[in-house]
């Protein structure tokens, strides 16, 4: 399906677009609803847009953070996405593995017809979009997220075992045309060669990295707009790239940052990319000191302490309630960790003594302290010690 469109009714002379991907739009972090965050980065992106005023919005999947999104995380994603189409151009959108293909793909013909394009369900070939201005078209092909058996399918005529046969086997199907300009969306896991993209925690990538598509795939292509990493990086060129996360989504992204992708292509072969810096609402950072020192003014006050912590302690003495008064300064503490002697040799002499000696309901709170850096609280500490008596036959 291929459309075509100028530039606001007009012809301009230099094709310039936002390159978004992985919004999340919904995600958590433990106990941290991350909704007033996502909103006032998506606020700054509308500036932004007004400000740069690109040709194109692309967003490389990964709309929401679950398949089935709460019903506020499709409210927050329809104000962002009703504001930005108010500007007047061209957005294109593809679904990730995070998304539901079927709700991405909703009423994708009626918001065409405002210039929203949807491509949430591979349907056999790809979307294009055909944009023009001084130097002639340029073909924006929308792949979403993609796996072999999918592919398969529409090719059953065709080998393909691999990510990388299913994207090679698509492109062959529909090769970008080498008179125009051509940018690819999509949203997959990219190497090249045997060179590897960095990547963070909070992203899913298959064991063993059978889901790697080789950048050599992308020849022909002037510019690859990918989604799927968190961090902003090129791999196998400087025009295949990562637009990485406007926010941070976990601990191993705290030292990134986070930028609008803004492209600009001029005739054939120019490129040019510029990182629009993004500042969030809360910044994600790691600290790490004895915690009568983290506690003081001139400490707490070199930062924001309103920051997502990850606060790791190294107090050899042991400590009453920590996270109770490090939370009485720093509210959002996300994560607490221990670094001393004992925490050093824990899985040492001692530690399944600790272990063994426990019960099943002390085992159960420490685990949810692990997980949420929190004590259990009262209520439901009663309801597992009832599940256990229960298990135990003691009810």
């Amino acid at each position: 399906m291929t459309r075509l469109f100028k530039i606001n009714g007009e012809v301009s002379g230099i094709m310039r677009f936002f390159h978004l991907a992985d919004l999340h739009i919904g995600k958590r972090l433990g106990e941290f609803s991350l909704f007033f965050d996502q909103e006032y980065i998506l606020n700054q992106i509308l500036s932004a847009a007004k400000r740069h005023a690109p040709d194109a919005v692309i967003i490389a999947g990964d709309i929401y953070d679950k398949s089935a999104p709460a019903g506020e995380a499709v409210g927050l994603f329809d104000d962002f996405l009703t504001s930005l189409s108010r500007l007047g151009q061209p957005i294109m959108l593809i679904s990730g593995n995070h998304d539901s293909p079927e709700r991405l793909n909703f009423g994708g013909r009626i918001m065409a017809r405002q210039n929203i394009h949807l491509a949430g369900l591979f349907c056999g070939q790809m979307t294009q979009i055909v944009l023009k201005d001084d130097h002639g078209e340029t073909a924006f092909h929308l792949l979403p997220f993609i796996r072999p058996a999918q592919v398969r399918r529409f090719y059953p005529e065709a080998v393909i075992e691999s990510y990388n046969d299913a994207v090679r086997i698509i492109l062959a199907a529909q090769p970008p045309d080498p008179a125009r300009r051509n940018v690819l969306v999509a949203h997959q896991y990219i190497t090249a060669g045997d060179t590897a993209p960095e990547r963070t925690e909070s992203e899913q990538i298959s064991v063993g990295g059978l889901d790697n598509i080789d950048a050599s795939v992308f020849d022909g292509f002037d510019y690859v707009a990918l989604g799927h990493l968190h961090r902003s990086q090129s791999i196998g060129g400087e025009h295949i790239r990562y637009a990485g996360s406007p926010l941070k989504y976990s601990f191993s992204e705290a030292l990134h940052h986070k930028a609008i992708t803004m492209v600009e292509l001029e005739e054939k072969g120019a490129l040019r990319i510029e990182n629009l810096s993004l500042a969030p609402l809360h910044d994600m950072r790691e600290i790490k000191g004895p915690i009568e020192k983290l506690l003081s003014p001139q400490i707490y006050e070199a930062a924001d302490a309103n920051d997502y912590l990850h606060i790791t302690l190294t107090d050899e003495a042991d400590l009453i309630s920590p996270l109770d008064r490090l939370r009485a300064i720093y509210p959002n503490v996300m994560k607490l960790d221990f670094a001393n002697s004992r925490s050093a040799t824990g899985k040492g002499d001692g530690a399944a003594e600790r272990i063994t000696s426990k019960t099943p309901v002390e085992l159960f709170a420490d685990f949810y302290q692990l997980q949420q850096s929190s004590e259990l609280p009262e209520d439901k500490l009663a309801i597992v010690k009832d599940v256990f008596a229960e298990l135990e036959g003691k009810n």
